[in-house]
């Protein structure tokens, strides 16, 4: 399959028939997607840590009460000691990919530092590990029927509960319910 359409600020929206525990039910933001390969963060999967828990073990220190009892999500299974952050348009921080003027990621410290002082990006999503495939892979599994895909919506990723995220992701698309898509392919 020949490289046509990058999948960059879209979300892959995993189909009910996807088993692979990594995946499965997942609504994962495409970062970053070029004929190499692809990488994204899962974005409905928080785990029990709270970024305050982190942030001590960084020794950073907070006196927010609400930045102390943000959620940390499970980003994908790659590099899952490494912490990524999710971000709205915001300062500039060490270590950014500006994805869209709207949306960026940060692996820097600094902008651990900014968010622990009030002072950080808007709207954020903490993750550790994030999602990657090789050059071609992810265009397989499109081709398999494993991800619906669409457009990215700010709301879903930042501000919609974590168990609506799923089925959120997919109504932008049209589909109503997740459960009566099936995984078949069809061939005429």
């Amino acid at each position: 399959m020949s490289f046509s359409t990058s999948l960059t600020n879209h979300l892959l929206i995993a189909m009910p028939g996807l088993q692979d525990p990594n995946f499965a039910r997942t609504v994962t933001y495409v970062c970053e997607h070029t004929e190499q390969g692809a990488m994204g963060i899962v974005i409905n999967r928080p785990l029990d840590v709270t970024l305050g828990e982190l942030l001590v073990q960084l020794d950073i220190s907070t006196e927010y009460a609400a930045v102390r009892d943000t959620p940390v999500y499970q980003g994908g299974p790659v590099q899952t000691d490494r912490g990524f952050v999710l971000h709205t348009a915001g300062p500039a921080f060490d270590s950014t990919l500006a994805i869209t003027p709207d949306i960026s990621v940060t692996t820097s410290r600094d902008v651990l530092e900014a968010i622990a002082s009030g002072e950080g990006p808007e709207q954020i999503l903490i993750a550790l590990g994030y999602a990657g495939w090789g050059g071609g892979q992810l265009e397989q599994e499109m081709g398999a029927n494993a991800w619906l895909n669409g457009p990215a919506s700010t709301d879903i990723i930042f501000r919609l509960a974590p168990s609506s995220r799923w089925v959120a992701a997919a109504q932008l698309l049209g589909v109503e319910d997740m459960n009566l898509l099936s995984g078949d392919i069809g061939h005429a």
